[in-house]
């Protein structure tokens, strides 16, 4: 009895008109994927890291992302409740299961805090980036148990840490560096984060929040 994953790749074949791949194709695309090559990578992002960290605000505020750079990450719940005063939200704070999130004074900023999935009424989540490319301003998140893809997707305000160090020129270094921190194998859920999340199909005309959060925000530490 096939399983449903041989039953979809069977009907991809003969969409296809062909059958299974032979023994050497199979051996050339295992090989490929253990020991990926590294593809073009654009001069832009290759520079020293101040230079590098300008660029990457560049780039996600042109994509109408918001950034703060803080000194270190004690500062981020205050930060967070300067976003939420701006933006008249109410000092909730949904967290991934991130333990240096979760290791922050969130009562002192004011803020009742929980880690969990997002509900109906979460008007904002707090999660770490793995990290950033600075040639497109992209953030860079994980799935796994301390951090859930849904937050990245169903409350309308996205504030993102990011630690100065993870921001990298390109994104062949945030894919080697993923590789590096997951030799047996990448998480569920890569997600690639450039700016809130849009639409133009409706007359032409840009709308923000349109599949996800409206609001992008970024505490760069560090």
């Amino acid at each position: 009895m096939s399983n449903p994953r041989d039953t979809i790749l069977a009907g991809i074949r003969r969409s296809l008109g062909r059958g299974a791949l032979d023994a050497e194709t199979v051996r050339e695309l295992k090989q490929r994927l253990a020991q990926p090559v590294r593809n073009t990578v654009p001069q832009r992002g290759q520079l020293p890291i101040e230079e590098r960290t300008a660029l990457f605000v560049q780039m996600a505020e042109a994509v109408d992302a918001t950034v703060d750079q803080l000194g270190d990450l004690s500062q981020v719940p205050s930060a967070v409740g300067t976003f939420c005063q701006v933006h008249g939200l109410i000092k909730s704070a949904l967290l991934a299961a991130d333990p240096e999130l979760n290791a922050l004074d969130w009562g002192e900023a004011g803020f009742t805090s929980r880690t969990g999935l997002p509900q109906r009424d979460d008007l904002l989540a707090i999660t770490p980036a793995f990290a950033a490319a600075a040639e497109t301003g992209t953030l860079v998140t994980r799935s796994g148990p301390d951090h859930a893809s849904s937050l990245n997707l169903l409350p309308d305000n996205h504030i993102v840490v990011l630690h100065k160090a993870k921001i990298l020129a390109s994104y062949e270094d945030t894919w080697d560096l993923l590789r590096k921190a997951y030799p047996q194998g990448l998480p569920r859920t890569v997600l690639w984060i450039t700016g809130p999340s849009r639409t133009g199909d409706i007359e032409q005309t840009l709308q923000l929040g349109a599949h996800g959060p409206r609001r992008l925000h970024i505490l760069i530490v560090g």
